[in-house]
């Protein structure tokens, strides 16, 4: 941590998602106004010292809904990519150690079925059928993200399995589960959670999307996706609606890059080497 930290770009976009992340939370315990409540008197005000951000067309506390919607992305996404992790992992592991089995073709095969259908198509195919909710922008999400870890998970383990430490145990009559588990996966670990950092970036990306184009999170429920979505046809009198929700969306995901790319500076042996 000490020499992420030293790293300027780690540091930067640390900084920036932990402000994010302290508003999800504090959200959960207190808010300058309640998000639920409509004050029509009070509607389009421009940002003042009793409403920071202003208000939006109902009146409602900008800033307030903003430091829930922060809760609502952050859940989407760690939720997400839990999901494309924890399932995708698993295959990759398991079709590089079955390399050129059919159990690997099975897998790698539906990964590019699944790769052939992005995730707002797949949202779209979802709540079709259960209808619109963030539990279902989760689905869809995640279901994207299995292919991503599993493709990933593959690639790092097929060149591990030709190392000599793998070889001494396969010598030593451990089997391709146990090899995967205790020889394979600690050695990818640094891959995954950089690619880890990027999803969550992109999965918040995706939320945002989703619920402006109203598939996400629904009313009362705060998103800045729908925040976007409400104030576009109010921009050109109220651009404070538009430019505080954009502004958290482009922060957070610029800050998770910085890190993810600097995560991935940070593991690279060759970049080290040079410094």
């Amino acid at each position: 941590m000490k020499r992420a930290f030293a790293m300027p770009g780690f540091a930067i976009g640390f900084g920036m998602a932990i402000v994010f992340v302290l508003a999800a939370l504090v959200s959960f315990v207190w808010t300058p106004f309640p998000t639920d409540i409509v004050d029509v008197p009070n509607k389009l005000h421009f940002p003042d010292a009793i409403n920071w951000f202003g208000t939006d067309h109902l009146g409602r506390d900008i800033f307030s809904m903003l430091m829930v919607g922060a809760r609502t992305s952050i859940a989407v996404a760690v939720v997400a990519v839990g999901i494309g992790m924890g399932l995708g992992v698993p295959l990759g592991l398991a079709a590089a150690a079955r390399k050129g089995s059919l159990l690997d073709e099975i897998i790698m095969r539906g990964n590019d079925l699944v790769f052939a259908f992005p995730a707002l198509l797949i949202a779209i195919l979802i709540t079709a059928v259960f209808g619109p909710s963030a539990v279902n922008a989760i689905i869809a999400i995640g279901i994207f993200n299995i292919p991503v870890f599993a493709r990933l998970s593959r690639g790092a383990a097929l060149s591990l399995w030709t190392r000599d430490f793998v070889l001494s145990a396969r010598v030593a009559g451990k089997g391709a589960v146990r090899i995967s588990a205790e020889h394979i996966l600690p050695n990818i670990t640094n891959l995954l959670i950089v690619q880890g950092t990027i999803q969550f970036s992109l999965g918040i990306l995706a939320e945002a999307a989703l619920s402006y184009i109203g598939l996400g999170a629904q009313p009362p429920m705060p998103s800045w996706g729908r925040m976007l979505a409400d104030s576009q046809t109010m921009i050109s009198f109220a651009p404070h609606l538009a430019l505080f929700p954009g502004g958290a969306i482009v922060l957070t995901v610029l800050g998770l890059n910085l890190m993810g790319d600097a995560l991935r500076d940070l593991f690279d042996p060759k970049i080290n080497r040079e410094r």
